[in-house]
């Protein structure tokens, strides 16, 4: 009875991924880049059969993981994790792997990992200071679905997350597996982008925040703080991308939908998983610029906590500004995050 209904769900799911795959990640807007080989997850039936190298969509994503997921139902835990922890195995093929955790956060899997396997991961932090586990825990207990964050891509057999200017965007799905278990994937979006399945909101998003740096520039303070809290102004567009504008001591100096904060320091402000993320804005863009996934309030969602990809530049020596995407306008689904890390 049980055999059957996973035999099943392993065909439905494989079916959703025939045409899935991943390639190396190459140059975003904004100087995203990487060099790693990838190829496309084989198949769970025996024999392992290799899917086509077509690119891989948040869709076909999470099927893949969905796929893993009912592996895990079919051969048991253990061997599903011996599995995972393959970098020649089926469900790992170079920057396209799966990763297994418990719910208290230590890691159970990673091809690419060993040493850390065993460990408490709970605190972990990207490169920017997102929460990773704790996100991946908390949108896994709530039967899975999308997530974003920062990481380094495979580089000879290994991943090494001390190398800071490594970390790369990535869009991710994650779903229970087992028992008091969950586990994920992960596309880099420079992939995406190279072979056309998005995100467009992504590229939009970035020129949007090279040109009012560069707005900033020539037109000075003053003006650019008009235009930048202007809801019909030239920063705020079609798709409801807009710029908000900060000093490097994280006080609000522009922004559309929060008049009442322009003024006001956010540098101390916590997201629902702790990670301070005006602070890491500020220190991001002081750095020179680049992307930072956070959690933030989406006003298209009734002010709903979600991940949101964003990126930043300096103006000058004094202020900054930035724009983000939603992670609902990549994957296309309600990515609102419907509870709080513990």
């Amino acid at each position: 009875m049980r055999t059957p209904t996973v035999l099943l769900a392993l065909a439905l799911v494989l079916a959703a991924v025939l045409g899935a795959g991943c390639t190396t990640p190459a140059t975003l807007s904004g100087n995203l880049s990487g060099t790693s080989p990838t190829s496309t997850a084989a198949a769970v039936a025996s024999p392992v059969t290799t899917i086509g190298p077509q690119a891989m969509t948040p869709a076909a994503l999470a099927a893949f993981v969905q796929k893993a997921s009912a592996y895990v139902d079919a051969v048991g835990e253990q061997a599903a994790l011996t599995e995972f922890q393959k970098q020649d195995g089926r469900f790992s093929q170079g920057d396209l792997y799966i990763y297994a955790y418990d719910s208290n956060g230590t890691l159970l899997a990673h091809p690419y990992q060993p040493n850390l396997v065993g460990t408490d991961r709970t605190n972990w932090t990207d490169a920017r200071g997102l929460p990773f586990v704790r996100v991946g825990n908390a949108t896994a207990g709530n039967g899975g679905g999308f997530i974003a964050y920062l990481y380094p891509a495979p580089q000879n057999g290994t991943i090494d997350e001390r190398a800071l200017d490594a970390y790369q965007p990535k869009i991710g799905f994650v779903a229970p597996a087992g028992e008091g278990m969950w586990i994920g994937s992960g596309v880099y979006l420079a992939d995406m982008v190279q072979n056309g399945t998005g995100p467009n909101a992504v590229s939009e998003m970035v020129d949007l925040v090279e040109a009012c740096a560069a707005y900033g520039r020539s037109e000075g303070r003053a003006g650019a703080f008009s235009e930048i809290s202007n809801r019909s102004g030239k920063f705020v567009d079609r798709d409801g991308h807009y710029i908000y504008a900060y000093d490097y001591n994280g006080t609000l100096l522009a922004h559309p939908y929060l008049p009442e904060k322009i003024g006001s320091s956010l540098i101390e402000r916590r997201d629902p998983f702790g990670m301070e993320n005006v602070r890491a804005l500020v220190k991001t863009a002081r750095a020179g610029g680049g992307y930072v996934v956070f959690v933030w309030p989406n006003p298209a969602k009734e002010n709903r906590d979600e991940i949101k990809i964003g990126y930043v530049l300096p103006v000058d020596d004094t202020w900054w500004v930035g724009s983000g995407a939603y992670l609902s306008e990549i994957t296309g689904t309600d990515a609102s995050l419907r509870s709080s890390a513990p």
